[in-house]
């Protein structure tokens, strides 16, 4: 039951965290905001080290630094998914593998799951697809490139569930920081990259190259913070509750993983974990007044029924 309601927990926070993460990018680079928001995250959870501690053994900090790795390159290619192809079909594949890859790591294990486990996992994947079914007006096609940057996505974010759960169970937040530093110079290093490759070239009198600044043009269009601005005061707590609220999700997802010996711990975990979408289309219901879907409401319902059913497994 404790595994379960820490899942869950860890779902939904990941979803608020989603949420206002998608709220600042409609001003900033998601990239940049993903980078801001990782280095936010490792502040609470220093303060967290300062108080309960951790272990810095090697084991402990190489898992960290797999989990930060992989959640890293699993952002930077959900960014890449989702520029090349339909939201409404890349998002949810890339969670549905972020769910699957630990499963089928667990049954390679010898895991063995009984009947009402199995069923309910089915159906909370079954979810996951549902609950993130948003209708695409972009027009983009699905394509192979996207398709497979998508899956390889999601299983870097399925990458981030096995570290964790590979961490040996006294390690405390050691591996939660170790993974959030690196992934914060992972996704620093990229912003800038990207920030570089976006600024406008200046000609020999200094003025910007009108042919090669459409990106700040256009971001000047929609509302975009022009590339060098100063950030509002709203924005900037949008994305510090963002990445606090993102460690705090990961050390959910840390505790849920350690709160058993059940072997089952880890598949249960992972798929509980890929509902985070519930969290983002409720706040987005709430704060936005978007209107849920007849598909995303049965998706919760779904949701609910297999949270229960793991809970009795």
């Amino acid at each position: 039951m404790l595994t379960v309601v820490l899942g869950l927990s860890g779902a939904l926070v990941y979803g608020f965290a989603d949420f206002l993460g998608g709220l600042a990018s409609r001003r900033v680079r998601a990239v940049t905001v993903a980078a801001v928001a990782a280095a936010v995250g490792v502040l609470p959870l220093l303060a967290g080290l300062l108080l309960v501690g951790g272990v810095f053994a090697t084991e402990t900090v190489l898992w960290g630094a797999a989990a930060g790795m992989s959640g890293g390159v699993g952002v930077l290619l959900l960014y890449r998914a989702l520029a090349i192809g339909p939201m409404s079909v890349l998002s949810p594949l890339t969670a549905v593998f972020a769910a699957l890859v630990p499963v089928v790591v667990a049954v390679l294990r010898g895991t063995a799951l009984s009947g009402l486990a199995v069923v309910a996992l089915v159906v909370a994947v079954v979810a996951v697809v549902l609950v993130a079914a948003v209708r695409d007006t972009s027009g983009a096609r699905v394509t192979t490139v996207g398709l497979v940057t998508a899956a390889v996505a999601g299983c870097g974010f399925g990458g981030i569930v096995l570290a964790y759960d590979m961490t040996p169970s006294d390690s405390g937040v050691v591996p939660l920081v170790v993974a959030r530093v690196l992934q914060a110079v992972l996704l620093g290093t990229a912003a800038v990259v990207v920030a570089r490759r976006a600024a406008p070239v200046r000609g020999p009198g200094g003025a910007a190259d009108p042919g090669t600044s459409a990106d700040v043009a256009g971001s000047a269009a929609s509302g975009r913070i022009r590339v060098g601005g100063r950030w509002p005061a709203r924005l900037v707590w949008t994305v510090v509750v963002c990445g606090v609220l993102d460690a705090a999700a990961n050390v959910f997802i840390q505790a849920g993983l350690h709160s058993s010996d059940d072997p089952a711990t880890l598949p249960v975990v992972s798929v509980l974990n890929a509902l985070y979408p519930i969290g983002t289309v409720v706040l987005a219901g709430v704060v936005l007044r978007e209107r849920l879907t007849a598909v995303q409401w049965t998706g919760i319902v779904l949701a609910f029924g297999a949270s229960v059913g793991l809970a009795l497994a």
